[in-house]
């Protein structure tokens, strides 16, 4: 069992920027991946990034050049950090871990990107 809590979530203005933090309550060591996903109202929910324990990752072609998706093996802690934020980034950002044939998801945080 993986129990994943996102923080980092708020309210930025355009061309702003945030760190989310997704803290595992076990070693991450051994998940071969993580990611971020988010859902805005009335869309389904989509993957922005992902990160295999190797260190590749993979972006959504929205966020490529603004998102940088990282993992600190030692604090069982993955990021998102978003610059140059837009309006069409609003929307609950989850955290997933994948493992054992299994996702696992954290309960989401707010990102709003209003002037």
């Amino acid at each position: 069992q993986v129990q994943l809590v996102e923080s980092g979530g708020g309210l930025v203005q355009p061309g702003g920027s945030l760190r989310l933090s997704c803290a595992a309550s076990g070693s991450i060591f051994s998940i071969p991946s993580m990611g971020w996903y988010r859902q805005a109202p009335g869309k389904q929910r989509e993957l922005v990034a992902s990160i295999t324990s190797g260190g590749l990752t993979n972006y959504a072609n929205s966020v490529k050049g603004r998102f940088t998706i990282s993992r600190d093996n030692a604090k069982n802690t993955v990021y998102l950090q978003m610059n140059t934020l837009k309006p069409d980034d609003t929307a609950v950002y989850y955290c997933n871990a994948y493992r054992g044939f299994v996702n696992y998801w954290g309960q989401g945080t707010q990102v709003t990107v209003s002037s």
